[in-house]
C-alpha cells in the first residue's frame, strides 16, 4: 500500500482483526454486485469506501424519480441515466482508487456463469426470484460465497450461502425453485426507505468479512428484520439433501 492508502484505510488497519494483511486482501479482491437499486446502493458505496479493489455491478435499469426515496447512490440530476453509470460515478467520487466495472445488462443465467466465475464474492441485491435463483445456481457451480438480501414494506432478510463448504445450505435449500412464492415489488407494495440501507449495509459487512477473513459469516443462518418493531429474528437453516441445485455437489 502507498501512503495515501495507508491513510485512507487507517481505521481498518487499526482493527486487530483486519490490519495491514486484511486490508491488502480487500484491495486484491473482486466483488460482483447484482443490482444497483435500494440494496445495491449501500452495498456498492461501502465496498468502495472499504477499498475492495475491483467491483463489478450489473443492472439493466435507469434511474427513476421514484427510486430516489431510498436508492442513495443516485441523485435527481441523474434521473434517466443508467443506474450502473450513476452508481459508478458515486463510487469513484468516494474512492477513485477502486476499479468499477459497470455493466448495463440483465444478469441472465448464461451471463452469470462468466461473471460469477471471476469473482471472489457475489452480492445479490436483485428484486425478483428468477434472478436470485440464477445467481445462486452460478455460485453453487463455481463454489463462490453468496451474500443475499431482500427488503419489502417493513420486512427484510439477509443471509450468506457459502457453497465452499458442503455443510452449508444454498439459497434454493430455503426457497426451492419449484415452490410458489408471491412476487411482490416496491412499485406496488412500497418499501420503508431506511430498510434497504439496513439490509444492504449488513450485506456489505458480511462480504467484507468474507474477503478480509474476519470473524464468522451468516452461513447457516437467516436473519429477518421487522422494522416496525426494529426486531431481528435469527433462524438456523440447514442444507437440504434433496435440493435440486446443490445436492449434486461432490464432498471434499
Amino acid at each position: 500500500m502507498n501512503d495515501d492508502q495507508l491513510l485512507r484505510y487507517s481505521r481498518h488497519i487499526l482493527l486487530d482483526d483486519v490490519g495491514i494483511d486484511g486490508q491488502q486482501r480487500l484491495l486484491a479482491s473482486h466483488a460482483l454486485v447484482i443490482g444497483a437499486g435500494g440494496l445495491g446502493s449501500p452495498v456498492l458505496m461501502y465496498l468502495a469506501t472499504a477499498g475492495v479493489g475491483r467491483i463489478t455491478v450489473v443492472d439493466h435499469d435507469t434511474v427513476d424519480l421514484t427510486n430516489l426515496q431510498r436508492q442513495i447512490a443516485h441523485t435527481t440530476a441523474r434521473v434517466g441515466t443508467p443506474k450502473v453509470a450513476s452508481a459508478a460515478q458515486t463510487m469513484s467520487a468516494i474512492n477513485p482508487g477502486v476499479e468499477v466495472v459497470a455493466l448495463q445488462e440483465r444478469a441472465d443465467a448464461a451471463r452469470l456463469e462468466a461473471l460469477v466465475a471471476s469473482a471472489d464474492v457475489v452480492l445479490d441485491c436483485s428484486d425478483n426470484f428468477a434472478t436470485r435463483h440464477a445467481v445462486n445456481a452460478a455460485c453453487v457451480t463455481h463454489r463462490k460465497p453468496l451474500v443475499s438480501g431482500a427488503a419489502i414494506g417493513f420486512d427484510g432478510q439477509v443471509s450468506v450461502y457459502d457453497s465452499r463448504s458442503d455443510a452449508n445450505p444454498c439459497y434454493a435449500c430455503i426457497f426451492p425453485p419449484d415452490a410458489t412464492f408471491e412476487e411482490v415489488r416496491c412499485a406496488t407494495m412500497g418499501v420503508f426507505a431506511p430498510l434497504v440501507g439496513i439490509i444492504g449495509t449488513v450485506q456489505a459487512a458480511e462480504a467484507l468479512k468474507l474477503l478480509a477473513g474476519v470473524g464468522s459469516s451468516l452461513a447457516g443462518r437467516l436473519q429477518m428484520l421487522d422494522a416496525r418493531a426494529m426486531e431481528w429474528t435469527d433462524i438456523r437453516i440447514a442444507r437440504q439433501p434433496q435440493c435440486t441445485v446443490c445436492a449434486s455437489r461432490s464432498s471434499g
